[in-house]
């Protein structure tokens, strides 16, 4: 499985905006603090921005906020604004996907770890991602501690 950078940094950038989300940030400064390229930054916060997932306001008082409570936003919705479709298999949509003999279960696996991931990224939330404890076990949906039974290492 591969996330892009694109996907990576735009995690990365909203969860720097739900952690102080009174005032607006600018692109420079959240940049600077995740250390991503400033310039693709600006690239990933246009299509947040065309999603919905961010607003923006010009000027001396301007920068970004995001456009919706940091508890709707999921990994996954992000990933989605950014990537496109969530999962795809040399650019086909894995419900298109079909193989011919022997292989022909290989698709139904493929679909299953889409699920599988999609289920873990679309539960966790840019506020479960700022309220997660440093270096611990996160559980989608709140709790954490070693029987969670989807535990992410964060």
């Amino acid at each position: 499985m591969h996330i892009s950078a694109k996907a990576d940094y735009a995690v990365r950038a909203l969860v720097e905006l739900a952690a102080d989300s009174a005032q607006p940030q600018t692109c420079e400064g959240i940049a600077t603090t995740q250390g991503i390229p400033f310039r693709f930054l600006k690239s990933v916060f246009r299509d947040l921005r065309s999603a919905g997932l961010v607003r923006s306001q010009r000027g001396c008082e301007g920068g970004y906020w995001l456009g919706r409570d940091a508890g709707a936003i999921t990994v996954a919705e992000v990933m989605r604004a950014v990537d496109g479709e969530f999962f795809t298999l040399r650019g086909e949509r894995l419900d298109d996907v079909t193989y011919p003999g022997t292989a022909r279960r290989l698709p139904d696996t493929w679909r299953a770890v889409e699920t599988a991931a999609y289920g873990i990224l679309g539960a966790v939330t840019l506020a479960d991602l700022v309220e997660a404890e440093p270096a611990g076990t996160y559980e989608p949906g709140g709790g954490t501690g070693p029987d969670a039974a989807a535990a992410v290492t964060v």
